[in-house]
């Protein structure tokens, strides 16, 4: 189970966009993720009129690693790191480490 899942609120801790704040839009294999907005390649596009694609140079976002962005704490405004706890009922949810409060996905 990954500690940063789909439709989260993370902030990049390291590079190019570090500082920046979105949401993870997919998470792929290999600790990989893709936030809205953030790690932004250009890409040269050929037109396909079969599928009404214009060409042109695009922005694609690219996958960032895991350990370069941390969830976004909206209760102190900052970075925070995400631990598991079981409930009494044998759940399992997402907690933050600085103040224990479950993490709202």
């Amino acid at each position: 189970m990954s500690k940063i899942l789909k439709g989260d609120q993370v902030i990049v801790n390291a590079g190019k966009d570090k500082g920046k704040r979105g949401i993870v839009s997919r998470v792929l294999e290999n600790d990989l993720v893709i936030v809205e907005g953030i790690n932004l390649a250009k890409k040269h596009q050929k037109p396909n009129p079969i599928k009404g694609i214009a060409g042109g140079i695009v922005s694609k976002e690219m996958p960032i690693q895991a350990s370069n962005i941390a969830l976004f704490n909206a209760a102190t405004e900052k970075a925070d790191r995400v631990a598991y706890k079981v409930l009494k009922d044998g759940r399992k949810i997402r907690v933050y480490k600085s103040n224990g409060e479950a993490v709202q996905a």
